[in-house]
Formats: structure tokens, sequence, C-alpha cells
């Protein structure tokens, strides 16, 4: 089954370009994954997601072993349904067609990212999860370029693709460095479980540690946006599609995330430990020095890009408490921040089709004239912010707690907590500052409002309720989750 969660949207991209129909076959495709993406996780529910299910694999070396083999544990399986309800999501808020109805290579490329993220995050080999990740960028790449908003949707096309190229580069050569140091007197394998058990049954010098760690995370680090290479973030969302938007932000980004906790942090820890002060002077720059950067924005699009840069702080710092509470915790937001970012970028694409701008100066007093949207982008709001009742919250408190539980373990790591918290402060400020400017200030006179009800309800009700009651219920998404650090 997790094969078929794979490549079906594969198939759907190949059906695209046959048939066209480009919507229609992305729909089907989305929902069947949907439906296969639910079930899975609550087989992962009633077995507590501590092993991995619905495993397969096929050879394709024997020697060094490399095979194409899928899937799913608590923490990949949670990120796997978080991408089929985004890419879902995503899908039907996408137009009909791209500019001047060429709508093939739109939602070919849609299907391929969605394919590149659950590829990537069910791949239990090291190989095919670096190479379906690869997969996804290309097409983000292209939609920016081609479909994206803005006169310089060029040139941040370029950047993006500089940076996130840089970033794989830098990883690739980490993940090479680590291939040859866990394999060059055992087992020469790719499967990621079998280098996890290489890892601890061999003693890696201290030296080696410190320095593939190092290339690794910052490998992964530019690609989730890690200060201080997180300039691409903010001007690429901007320029997006809502749906390459949607699925980049909400989905694609948390793969960086993943890859620190699924290799760098097992296979590595005493690098881990060489680097921790490092970590945390970083992930602080996510938090505070973004943070005001977004509050400074007078874009909308901008804002929320930053938003998302500045969220990812407390995922780092989930992850630098090294221990269960933080590790949970840290993909527990992952999950949160990726349904909430989704919503706001979708919300924030329907402020742009209904007025074509964007400007925090110039939009004002929509409360009245689209209710519907007043309302869901309120709630968006709060959950960002982290209010309780929302996923947000929950994901963030539970970090929180874990960076106190460690302190006594870990230098640093109270006072990291201490100034982190003042983040919640500053995603008040601009958030709350922006609803109260779109919703209920006075707009500018000569901005016009199109009417035309363009937002489909289901997908934003659907992303809300699942924010409330993962919010509500927060051990629907705790149980599964067993990361124990070694």
């Amino acid at each position: 089954m997790i094969n078929l969660i794979v490549f079906i949207p594969i198939i759907a991209a190949f059906l695209i370009g046959i048939l066209g129909s480009g919507k229609k076959i992305a729909f089907v495709a989305s929902s069947i994954n949907l439906v296969f993406g639910v079930f899975i996780f609550l087989e992962l529910f009633k077995t507590g997601g501590k092993e991995i299910i619905y495993e397969t694999s096929i050879i394709v070396l024997q020697n060094p072993k490399l095979t194409l083999g899928f899937g799913v544990d608590g923490m990949s399986g949670l990120l796997m349904l978080l991408t089929v309800i985004v890419t879902f999501c995503a899908v039907q808020i996408s137009p009909e067609s791209g500019p001047d109805g060429k709508d093939k290579l739109y939602h070919i490329s849609s299907m391929l990212i969605s394919a590149g993220a659950l590829g990537a995050f069910c791949a239990t080999d090291l190989f095919f999860m670096f190479a379906f990740h690869e997969l996804a960028l290309i097409p983000t790449f292209l939609m920016i370029g081609i479909y994206g908003h803005g006169r310089d949707k060029i040139s941040v096309a370029w950047k993006i693709t500089i940076y996130l190229g840089l970033g794989s580069l830098v990883l690739l050569g980490g993940l090479i460095a680590l291939y040859s140091n866990l394999t060059s007197s055992g087992l020469a394998t790719f499967n990621i479980k079998e280098l996890t058990d290489l890892a601890a049954n061999q003693s890696m010098s201290e030296l080696s540690q410190k320095w593939i760690f190092l290339v690794i995370f910052i490998g992964f680090g530019i690609l989730v946006s890690l200060f201080p290479f997180h300039s691409w973030a903010a001007p690429a969302y901007a320029a997006a599609p809502t749906s390459v938007a949607m699925l980049h932000a909400g989905v694609l980004k948390k793969f960086g995330l993943y890859g620190i906790i699924r290799i760098a942090m097992p296979m590595l820890p005493d690098g881990f430990q060489a680097w921790e002060g490092l970590i945390f002077v970083l992930l602080l720059g996510n938090i505070i020095y973004v943070g005001f950067v977004t509050i400074a924005q007078n874009q909308l699009d901008k804002m929320l890009g930053n938003s998302s840069v500045m969220h990812m702080g407390y995922a780092f710092l989930g992850i630098a408490c090294f221990n269960e509470i933080g590790w949970n915790g840290a993909v527990f937001m992952m999950f949160a921040h990726g349904i909430s970012i989704a919503l706001l970028f979708a919300l924030c694409g329907s402020l742009r089709e209904r007025l074509n701008t964007l400007s925090l100066t110039r939009i004002g007093g929509l409360a009245g004239k689209v209710p519907f949207l007043a309302v869901t982008f309120g709630f968006a709001a709060f959950a960002s912010i982290g209010l309780p009742g929302f996923a947000n919250f929950a994901s963030e408190i539970t970090i929180l707690f874990a960076a106190f539980k460690g302190a006594n373990e870990i230098t640093g790591l109270q006072i990291t907590a201490m100034i982190a918290v003042w983040g919640v402060v500053i995603s008040a400020v601009y958030m709350l500052r922006a609803y109260r400017g779109i919703f209920q200030g006075e707009s500018d006179r000569n901005l016009t409002l199109v009417r035309k009800d363009l937002l489909p309800k289901s997908p934003i009700v659907v992303l809300i309720l699942i924010l409330m009651i993962t919010g509500f219920f927060p051990n629907i998404i705790l149980s599964i989750l067993h990361l124990i650090p070694s």
C-alpha cells in the first residue's frame, strides 16, 4: 500500500501529460491517496507506531545493498498523512489551468512535488530518500518561474534553485562521508535501519562525527531555512502559486527536519554535542531575529513566508533537547505547522485573487464584505500564534516542557528556551496586527474587491478541524511517536 501512495501521483502525472484534464485527474489521485493515508495512519494508531508497517522492497543492487523500499513508522507515517492532506487541499484550491490555459505542466508539477515528498518520507533506503526529495524540488523551481506572481518571479526562482541546490550538494557530500565511514569495515548497505545499527555498534571517532554532522546539519538546515540560510524562503513563498506555497512550506520543507532526526542525530550523536551551542544560537536566530523581520513586513505573503521560517526554530529547539519529549514535540510541530501554514497560504491566495494586492497598507475593512475569510483567517492566525485548543499550542508546549526537562543535562538549553518563549509574543504581534489591518481597518478607496466566491470552503474547514481536533486531543498524534534518542 505504501508503494501505491508514492506512485499514484507519478501515475497521475503521466496520465495528465497524455490525457489532459489536469485538475480532475489530480483530484482523483489526491483523493485516493488521502483515503490510503488515513487508513495507514489508523493502522499506526492501532499498533502504536513503534515498528515499521507495510514495509516493501525491491532489490536494485546486491553490493552495495541498494533497495527501492518503503515503509512507515510513527514519524514517517505522520508526515505521510500531512502530505496527503495538504496535497488534497492544494489540488482543490488550485485553478483549473495555469496561465494561457496551460494546465498540464501545472498539475503534473503538483503531482510530482507530492510524490517526491511521499517518497522521501516513506523511503527506507538513504539513496532513495535523497533522490525522491530532489524529484520534488525540480517542479517547485519550474512552478515559481513559470506560474509565479510578481515581476521578480524569475530571479526568485533562480535564488531558490541556487540555495536549495547548494543545500542538496552539501547534504550529499555529508551523506557520502557518513556512508563511507559506516561501511568501511562492515556491511555495504544504504538501508537506513542497518546504517543506524552500524553507527550504534561501531565507534566512529569524535572528530569524524563532529565534522560530518556539521556538513549534514548545514545541508538539511538550508533546506529547512535555518538561520542564516533562510533568505530564500519568504520571497519564494510570496512568488509561488498558492498550491506550491502550500506544498513546499507545509510539507516539503519538513524533509530537512525529518532528515536530522532520522539520520544525523541517531547516527552522529557526538557530532551534535560538539555543536549544540552553535545550534542554540542559530535556532534563536530563526525565532527572534526572523520574528522581528516578520513584524516589519508590509506584504501579507512575505509576512507569512517569514512566519514559516520563524516557527522552524521551535522544531529545531525540540530536536536540540535530545530527549524523547523534545523529538516527539518537534515532529508534532512539523505536522501542526504544516497544516496551519498551508491554511494561511490558501487564504492568502484567495485575498490576492479578490484584491490583486496583498499590501497591508492598502487592504482593510474586509470583515463585513468577506465574512468567511474573516472567520477562517482568524482561526488560522490564532493557530499560528499558538492559542490553546490548536495543535500548534500542543506541540510548542511539548517542546518547551522538553527543554526545561533537559536543562540539567545540556548546558544552555534552559536559557535558550526562556528566550524562545518570547517568540510567542512576537507571533501575536504580527498576526494580530495583520488581522486587524486586513479585516478591521480602513481600505484604500481605489481598491476593488472581486465579489466572486473563488475559494472552495471544504478544504479550509478540513484544515481548521484537523488543527482543533489534534489540539484538543494531542494524544492522537503523540501516541504513535516513540522517538527515543540513543
